[in-house]
Order: C-alpha cells, then structure tokens, then sequence
C-alpha cells in the first residue's frame, strides 16, 4: 500500500481500462447464447466486483497477520479500509448480480445458495465494522479486529467457493452448472473480461488510499 500511496502511474492504467470495459463491455461482439443472450456482458461488471472484493479481502487479511506481528497501527488502517472497500465491491457484486438474475432466472432474488451464502458473508464482515466502531483504545480495537478479520475471511472462502457447490444452484459455475468462461468458446468476453478484473481491482485499490489518507489526517488533526 505503500508503494501505491506514493507512485501515480497506476492511476491513469486504471481509468484507461475501466473506459475500455465500459466501452467494450456494452459494445463489444459477445456470444449469442440461448437465455443469457445480451445478459452475459455482465459478466465484465459482476463477476470483476467479486474479484475486487476477495482481493481487497486477502490483502486486509495479510494486514492483519503484519499488525499482530509488529503491533505498528499503519497496518491496522490499512486492513480496515481494505475492508471497507471490500464490503463496497461485494454490495456492487450482489446488486449487480440482482439484476443479471432478474433478466435470467425471472426475478431478482431467489434464494439461491450463492445468493445466500453472499449476503452471509457480508453481514459477517460488516458485523466487524460495527465491532470496531465499538471499541475506544485504537490498539485494543485493532488486535480484535485483526483476530476477527482473520476469522471472517476464513469463514468467507467455503461460504462462497465451498457450500454452494455441493447443492442445487442456478449460479454459472455451482450446483453443477458450467461457468460463464465454459461459455466463452471464441474468446469475445475474454478481451474485456481481464483488462476488467484488473480496471475494478486497482480502482478499489486507489478508493483506499484515499480513505487511508483521509483517515491518517483526520488522526493527526485529533491529535494537535
């Protein structure tokens, strides 16, 4: 995070390639498939917000384990803010997941295990921002943050990846369904789908150096 604060190149990479995906994105040939048809470019929307999240996720993790093993709260605001960013891209994730699913399955929520298990997730993860809001001593607040921020994450992996595999799901790519890259035979979505997971991954990178930021001068000015 560091690296990113202090360097700017990534910036103009990242809004070049999320003009590309919405450009591509919504323009683009994509595969003409019986009931997805048209619905399937969402998967340069959806499934890169996903990817952001579990991102945003591991890296606030590996934040945590640096904040138990040095006790330097630097690393506490990064693993925080990461995951507040990740909450971000996962509401985008299930919102933009409602919508796919409305035009696909005929409504918008039908509590399919992926859905399901989604939302458990994230309730698990906000659950810790309302624990740390709880807490007064910065130091007290991170270490039980750290310890329930590692917990979560394990949580998260079975819930998302695990669980819905070994039940009926509608979701591509659970219950036995194919995923949306066995789909993607001649390769159109595949030109914007990476350039996409990358554009959304730094873009969430970048929403958290700023709130890093603003959260190390809001520190310093209660302190003078």
């Amino acid at each position: 995070m560091k690296y990113l604060i202090k360097v700017y190149w990534w910036k103009p990479l990242t809004v070049i390639l999320l003009i590309y995906t919405v450009i591509g994105g919504f323009l683009m040939s994509a595969p003409r498939l019986p009931i997805l048809n048209e619905t399937i470019r969402i998967l340069h929307f959806h499934v890169p917000m996903w990817f952001g999240m579990i991102i945003m996720f591991t890296f606030s993790v590996f934040y945590s384990l640096k904040y138990l093993s040095t006790k330097n709260l630097v690393y506490d605001l990064y693993a925080s803010q990461l995951v507040n960013i990740g909450i971000m891209f996962g509401v985008l994730g299930i919102i933009s997941g409602m919508i796919w699913a409305n035009f696909t399955w005929g409504e918008p929520w039908s509590n399919d295990p992926k859905q399901n298990a989604s939302v458990v997730a994230l309730l698990i993860y906000l659950a810790l921002i309302i624990l740390r809001g709880s807490l007064q001593d910065d130091h007290h607040k991170a270490r039980i943050g750290a310890v329930y921020n590692i917990f979560a994450f394990a949580v998260l992996i079975p819930l998302l990846f695990v669980l819905p595999r070994m039940t009926d799901s509608l979701h591509p790519g659970n219950g036995g369904n194919p995923a949306f890259g066995q789909y993607d035979l001649d390769s159109d979505l595949r030109i914007v789908f990476y350039p996409a997971v990358l554009g959304w991954t730094l873009l969430g990178f970048w929403i958290a150096t700023q709130q890093i930021r603003l959260a190390s001068l809001q520190k310093h000015l209660d302190y003078e």
